[in-house]
């Protein structure tokens, strides 16, 4: 119904905030990572996509910060057994690059640290996910940059070696991937290393 609402920030709190639009206020649920980054901004301009959820108890609005969390609210949200509110308490520890890692890499236990979200539920996520994902690295339009494979001669730790790791979980053997990161940027944040990687992977 609405994909995004340009409006000045009225008032914010831990969990939700409100855009004034031409003299309306808004009510939106956020992620805590997304209230943390318009802390700055009450009483500015701001941009947020959003997703209405109709339920039979109300209708809510959820906000978010960016694309790629709007659609990670929705990946969350296709797994059995995962509602709104689960969903945002995940998006509320970790990005959607590191989402989309911990199900690459099977990392339960990062993604049970969401508070009410326990290793059964975590385990579905990456279970129902997992092939997901790597369609979604490659679609996603903030994919740029990128990394090298766990190989020490060959990249040196760090995020090059967790996108190696993620990519390999994924079913590339290891000569593949070292392949795919040999010319990427090893400064780049982990998520954008593994959509590049896979977009050359893909082609």
């Amino acid at each position: 119904m609405f994909y995004y609402l340009r409006g000045e920030l009225a008032m914010l709190d831990t969990n939700f905030c409100v855009v004034d639009c031409g003299g309306v206020g808004y009510q939106l649920t956020v992620s805590l990572i997304t209230a943390e980054s318009l802390s700055s901004k009450v009483g500015s301009e701001v941009k947020l996509f959003t997703t209405l959820a109709v339920r039979e108890d109300g209708v809510e609005l959820f906000g978010f910060g960016s694309v790629d969390e709007k659609n990670a609210y929705s990946m969350l949200t296709s797994v059995s057994g995962v509602g709104p509110k689960a969903a945002m308490a995940i998006l509320s520890i970790m990005t959607p690059d590191k989402l989309a890692l911990a199900v690459a890499s099977e990392d339960i236990k990062s993604i049970s640290k969401a508070q009410n979200i326990g290793k059964k539920t975590a385990a579905r996520i990456v279970l129902e996910l997992k092939d997901k994902i790597a369609q979604d690295f490659v679609s996603s339009p903030s994919a740029q940059g990128g990394i090298s494979i766990d190989a020490p001669h060959a990249v040196g730790g760090g995020n090059l070696a967790e996108a190696s790791e993620a990519l390999m979980v994924l079913g590339y053997d290891k000569s593949t991937v070292l392949n795919a990161l040999k010319s990427i940027d090893p400064t780049m944040d982990t998520g954008s290393i593994i959509r590049l990687a896979l977009k050359k992977l893909a082609k």
